[in-house]
């Protein structure tokens, strides 16, 4: 772990600070040298088209990718092949996927508990009830002992982001949360992150629900193939964007 030192003003430091990150997949160069800045508490979408990169990135941050050039440093702690880096850094993150990844044997609040009693060290009785209070928070507390085939999708992605957030990270990072849900679902999962933004937690959000972007998001990122193209706050990246390539993403995703 590498700790900031204690001249350093904490709340200046950001959340994520990503430099000329680079990933590959065989020939395929998936990020091109990446540089991106994510202040403590701030909310950033990340949208743009399918093989762009997004989810990389994302994955990058809480080491379920390799880094193969670049730097990452999440809340002071740089990225490194050591395993108790990587286990420091997770501490710190929470990560909600698209296709919700909870334990099938595992009712919604024995999913919840898992992580605190294995990571944290809390005791059953502990993690319980914290996992329930989680789960109250994203409004399930009446599906705590229901198993995950008895949910709904959209009652599945709520548990996961509850289980998330059993481990009191910092940092949330989605992955495109309601893009496996119906249609139906969707505003039931948008709601329960709209109220999250509110509580001060840094969120990056991989998502092409551009309505929660315009409402939520402190500041809107748009990568295609690799790089960062536009980036600025919500307002002026929705009302008047520079590049000729996010004005044709947005005619095409907005209509």
């Amino acid at each position: 772990m590498n700790p900031l030192p204690h001249s350093l003003d904490l709340a200046a430091e950001p959340a994520i600070a990503i430099s000329g990150l680079v990933k590959l997949f065989g020939d395929h160069r998936a990020l091109g040298g990446v540089d991106l800045t994510v202040r403590r508490g701030e909310k950033v979408v990340i949208c743009g088209p399918s093989g762009s990169g997004k989810s990389t990135l994302i994955r990058c941050i809480n080491a379920l990718e390799r880094l193969d050039g670049g730097r990452i440093v999440v809340n002071g702690i740089e990225l490194t092949a050591d395993e108790g880096t990587v286990q420091d850094i997770r501490q710190e993150v929470g990560m909600v996927f698209q296709h919700f990844n909870l334990f099938p044997h595992l009712t919604a609040l024995e999913n919840c508990m898992l992580a605190p009693q294995l990571n944290r060290g809390l005791s059953r009785a502990q993690a319980a009830k914290l996992a329930m209070a989680h789960l109250e928070r994203v409004h399930l507390a009446d599906q705590a002992h229901k198993y995950p085939s008895r949910l709904s999708g959209g009652q599945q992605q709520r548990v996961a982001i509850a289980r998330a957030l059993c481990m009191e990270p910092r940092i949330l990072l989605f992955d495109e949360p309601t893009s496996a849900l119906d249609p139906e679902m969707v505003n039931e999962v948008l709601g329960v992150m709209e109220d999250l933004a509110t509580g001060g937690v840094t969120m990056l959000c991989v998502t092409h629900e551009m309505g929660f972007a315009r409402r939520v998001a402190d500041r809107c990122v748009f990568m295609d193939r690799g790089a960062i193209v536009e980036e600025g706050g919500s307002r002026e990246f929705f009302d008047a964007p520079a590049s000729e390539r996010l004005r044709g993403f947005l005619a095409q995703i907005l209509h």
